[in-house]
């Protein structure tokens, strides 16, 4: 089911008046369950034909078992799994991920990201904008700015494309802070909470019910603009029911738009294909944000929930959540690659944190933000393996320069075409940094 909600949880240990009907409440009155996620204003074309997809690691997976194996460090540190060899001489992965090993050549590393965020509300305030956030329990905001996540500002700056949102999340789990914070909830994530490897997925909302058809939907929409035309001579506020339409136009284009209806038709995809992704709801969300991207959705986050190991990691990893990591994400990098398609793909593969580096009582890992490997493939970055920085010998800290999220934020968005020095203002006014003077990290990118 396709939904765009702005309450959100974490499965990880931690009545309207007639404007707002008329601003919130008249899609379902179409018999649609879009919301004001849809109300993005169309931008000008982007300057290169971009696209991002996040394969987000929620929890926080292990980097000192995954990417940044220590196999000379002590056994309470090291952990159980063992390295191999990948498609790049000398760089080395965990075992439990021998696809992506053969895939290292299309991948590249940095190693430098560090942050304060020792919980994970606002760790994942710190990864997915930037930015530093203190939540309370609840993870909600505590005296400080909510800021947008990577897609919210793509959308924001770059728009709508071939009749289709900007931002879509593949979901299996709601994430903290992966909305568009003080820019509003128009330019939230699309959110598909369907199961793309379920028997006859299909997502609500892009195509028309049988049961409303073209003509009552036309019908409702003159009947829309009616109402629109009656609040414009009460209120003499043209710029509000203009903001308005325009939110109704998308949302209509949405729904009768056949580029939509086909990029979510992920049956048309070979069973082979299928396979090899990975037949689970990971796998084929990986494989429908990649018909997504192609057919011109910009940003597409794919959560992998699970990692969130503080007992039992290295049984957790093995089975179920490095197989299906493996399976999505190397057969993703080869499908791009083969499609022509890795060149104007950046693809992004990171949690919230790393975990600690010495394995605990109940042979689990805890939070740990001073140590995080991410990894970046696609346009603007060096890849062939190359690793931006290195940490110590038991994965403690990060050996020499450091880097801020900031830092993290303004690369992405260098990459992606988007200007990350741009001033926005909150609903209080204030002037607001995209990055708050967040560098590019001139070490990973080409």
């Amino acid at each position: 089911m396709l939904q765009f909600q702005t309450t959100r949880s974490s499965r990880c240990c931690d009545g309207l008046d007639r404007r707002t009907f008329l601003q919130m409440g008249s899609l379902p009155f179409f018999g649609l369950s879009l919301s004001r996620a849809l109300a993005a204003a169309e931008k000008s074309p982007a300057k290169d034909d971009l696209s991002c997809i996040l394969l987000w690691c929620a929890g926080g997976i292990s980097t000192v078992d995954t990417f940044d194996l220590k196999p000379n460090a002590p056994i309470e540190y090291r952990g159980e799994f063992q390295p191999i060899s990948t498609s790049v001489p000398g760089l080395t992965v965990c075992e439990h991920l021998p696809q992506v090993a053969r895939q290292m050549h299309r991948v590249g590393q940095i190693r430098t990201i560090v942050h304060s965020g020792g919980q994970h509300a606002e760790a994942n305030h710190f990864m997915l904008t930037g930015h530093p956030q203190v939540p309370d329990v609840n993870a909600q905001p505590v005296g400080s700015v909510v800021h947008p996540c990577f897609g919210s500002v793509v959308s924001e700056q770059l728009g709508w494309r071939n009749s289709l949102p900007p931002f879509v999340q593949l979901s299996g789990g709601d994430i903290h802070y992966h909305h568009a914070g003080f820019l509003g909830s128009a330019l939230d994530p699309l959110r598909v909470k369907a199961d793309p490897n379920a028997a006859g997925f299909q997502v609500e909302d892009v195509g028309v019910p049988e049961s409303i058809g073209t003509t009552r939907l036309d019908r409702r929409r003159r009947m829309l603009s009616q109402l629109d035309e009656f609040q414009r001579v009460r209120e003499r506020s043209a710029g509000d029911v203009a903001a308005r339409n325009e939110f109704y136009d998308q949302a209509f284009g949405l729904i009768t738009s056949p580029a939509a209806k086909k990029a979510f038709e992920i049956s048309e995809e070979p069973d082979a294909l299928r396979d090899r992704y990975g037949r689970c709801r990971e796998g084929q969300s990986t494989l429908l944000a990649r018909r997504l991207v192609e057919a011109g959705v910009r940003f597409v986050t794919v959560n992998f929930g699970g990692y969130d190991t503080h007992d039992k990691n290295f049984i957790e990893l093995k089975d179920p959540l490095l197989p299906k990591l493996d399976a999505a994400y190397s057969t993703l990098l080869e499908d791009l690659s083969e499609r022509g398609m890795l060149e104007r793909t950046l693809v992004i593969c990171m949690g919230e944190f790393g975990r600690t580096p010495k394995v605990n009582a109940q042979t689990g890992r805890d939070h740990y933000p001073k140590v995080n490997s991410i990894c970046v493939s696609g346009p603007g970055v060096r890849m062939d393996g190359h690793v931006h920085g290195r940490t110590s010998d038991k994965c403690e800290h990060v050996v020499g320069t450091e880097n801020s999220t900031h830092d993290l934020a303004a690369t992405i968005y260098s990459v992606l075409g988007v200007d990350y020095d741009k001033v926005y203002r909150n609903i209080d006014n204030r002037p607001i940094l995209t990055t708050d003077n967040g560098k590019p990290i001139r070490g990973i990118l080409a």
